[in-house]
């Protein structure tokens, strides 16, 4: 099923051989080795190979649901904040599972419940960790007391915000857009808990001129 991401702008919203008991031959040990043969197979029938061809085209279909389902889930994004690597109405794949055994690391993109309208569901950057000290300085991002770098947020993106410093608390994660000018973000609703995300946005597959790795 697909489902809408919010980038949340201002703007808009996986042979056994018989051997035949001969008295007369020595004993096992003394006999020579017999070559093993191969026995040329007959052709499969038409109808046969139709039949095989069938069943592994249903079990290829059944591996690919079993994937989407349990894996992986083709999303669709509505807003512009995530800009410039993610566009209004790009469709993409979200990797479910992967936060099970790996851990959240900052740069991510990950999708996760609006913290004020579980019903809502946002895409954003990992920018923080839990146990990081963040703070933004007329748009410059300082993460444990250093500047951070963030090639991912054109110069024409980026806004002169500030926010106080602050610890991120624990089990939580600080999000923001990377259209800085428009993103609603953690700067407004504050850090994410981990338990509202739930999957890391890996592949978009439409358009054909956005396909590609997510970073």
């Amino acid at each position: 099923m697909k489902q809408l991401l919010k980038t949340t702008g201002y703007s808009k919203r996986e042979m056994a051989t018989d051997f035949s008991e001969n008295p007369a031959s020595p004993p096992a040990a003394e006999q020579a080795e017999t070559p093993t043969q191969l026995v040329p197979q007959a052709p499969a029938r038409h109808g046969s190979s139709a039949g095989l061809w069938i069943r592994d085209l249903l079990i290829s279909a059944i591996a690919s649901v079993m994937i989407i389902t349990f894996l992986y889930q083709p999303v669709r994004v509505e807003g512009t904040s995530m800009l410039p690597r993610l566009e209004d109405r790009d469709r993409l794949f979200i990797n479910k599972y992967v936060y099970h055994i790996e851990a959240i690391e900052r740069g991510d993109i990950v999708v996760f419940h609006y913290p004020r309208d579980p019903e809502k569901s946002y895409i954003k950057r990992v920018i923080a960790l839990p146990g990081d000290r963040i703070r933004i300085d007329h748009g410059q991002v300082w993460l444990n007391g250093r500047p951070l770098k963030e090639p991912y947020v054109p110069e024409e993106y980026r806004d002169t915000r500030s926010m106080a410093a602050m610890v991120v608390p624990d089990d939580c994660y600080f999000m923001m857009g990377d259209h800085r000018s428009i993103s609603s973000d953690s700067r407004e609703f504050g850090p994410v808990e981990r338990s509202l995300i739930y999957g890391k946005a890996v592949f978009v597959y439409w358009p054909a001129r956005d396909a590609g790795v997510v970073r």
